[in-house]
């Protein structure tokens, strides 16, 4: 199967950030671009960035975002700029932004979001498919709140976001908004193409029957004190059959925890123990949750697998995609990243590895998510496939 070319793909390991963003900018030609998106690895002078990004032409819309790793040509990439491009004559594009994120004021990002799709709508009325991409501070603690909010402003339109990431030292993230990059924020883009576009989430994870409950937290700082009447670092640890000195984001993300509901599952995924023994989530936990402990199947072949379902009938897409950081160091782990890459190199990929994933009205961990975009008129040879 052949790609179809649809998204235009750049990225740049050199050191010196001025050299990067030179060399990424240069590939993406972005003078027919509706739309750029850019992953910011660890180690790059944001303000050199924002200077080159100033000269770009008003017609160009920007959003982007520092990662805890970065996804393209050759699979997982590290201190790399990599950026993707939406060309004008498949997008049209509208970017907001959801500013001051520590005093979210729903009804003001809702309509944000509406007067988005209003000005697409109206504008091209013959293209009929519409998703929205969000980037979000990824220590703003807002997630949950911002995308339950946007998703109601968005009707159908599917959802897909990320949370921006530092590295693994968890201090401060940045999101790009009106070519600046700013913390405490998040960027919205609304995209309409002819393109048929489907939103995707998956992970490799199976719920056990070792189940806990959470008996008290503090979901607005995403912390757990206790899981079932006990200190939670230690009583998690205890479940896991291991000394509570030996809690790791390894271990985190070898042994995840699970909300089940019905046959569907969303993956709460463990940040950190802070040294009280309490249990930081990468989202909010309500007191009384039942939590299970999951299991990990085969990540590459679930992977490569899963990737490949999206292609059918001859159609392969351009993937943009959001896949959590403890995926990556499960991976690093068990020593299959070169695997990951591969498989992610031969499918395509280009994205980040997040602090969390947002998808339609829920925010998630531990989790593959993203859009696949096909060409257009490709709609029913997909449907035929199974492929929506």
């Amino acid at each position: 199967m052949t790609r179809p070319g649809i998204m235009r793909r750049a990225q740049s390991v050199r050191p010196k950030t001025a050299d990067a963003i030179a060399e990424v900018l240069i590939g993406l030609a972005p003078e027919d671009l509706a739309l750029i998106v850019l992953f910011v690895g660890e180690g790059h002078d944001l303000r050199q960035i924002e200077h080159a990004l100033a000269d770009l032409p008003e017609t160009v819309h920007l959003m982007g975002c520092t990662t805890a790793g970065e996804i393209g040509k050759g699979g997982y990439l590290d201190h790399s700029i990599t950026a993707l491009g939406l060309p004008r004559d498949l997008f049209r594009v509208a970017v907001g932004s959801v500013p001051t994120l520590s005093a979210f004021d729903p009804e003001r990002a809702r309509t944000m979001a509406f007067d988005l799709r209003a000005g697409l709508t109206f504008s091209t009325a013959d293209w009929a498919n519409e998703v929205a991409f969000l980037l979000t501070d990824g220590l703003s603690l807002m997630e949950d709140q911002l995308v339950w909010t946007l998703s109601e402003a968005l009707g159908q339109s599917p959802l897909v976001g990320g949370s921006a990431g530092d590295g693994l030292r968890f201090g401060q993230t940045f999101v790009l908004v009106d070519r600046r990059f700013q913390t405490n924020t998040a960027a919205l883009a609304v995209l309409r193409t002819p393109c048929t576009v489907t939103a995707f989430r998956f992970d490799h994870l199976e719920p056990t029957e070792h189940r806990m409950v959470v008996t008290n937290a503090d979901p607005a700082q995403r912390l757990v004190l206790e899981i079932n009447g006990m200190p939670a670092g230690p009583e998690y640890a205890r479940i896991l059959g291991k000394d509570p000195g030996q809690l790791s984001p390894f271990i985190f993300a070898a042994n995840p925890v699970v909300s089940k509901v019905g046959d569907a599952h969303h993956v709460l995924a463990i940040q950190r123990v802070e040294p009280d023994g309490t249990l930081r989530f990468f989202s909010a936990i309500e007191r009384g949750l039942v939590l299970r402990l999951a299991q990990g199947t085969d990540l590459v072949a679930h992977l490569d697998r899963a990737l490949g379902g999206l292609s059918a009938g001859g159609v392969t897409p351009d993937i943009l995609a959001c896949d959590c950081i403890l995926r990556r160091l499960e991976a690093e782990n068990t020593q299959t990243a070169r695997a990951v890459s591969d498989v992610l190199d031969r499918h395509g990929v280009t994205g980040f590895n997040t602090y969390g994933e947002q998808f339609n009205m829920v925010h998630v961990n531990q989790t593959f998510t993203g859009l696949a975009f096909y060409p257009p008129d490709s709609g029913d040879d997909l449907a035929a496939y199974g492929v929506e």
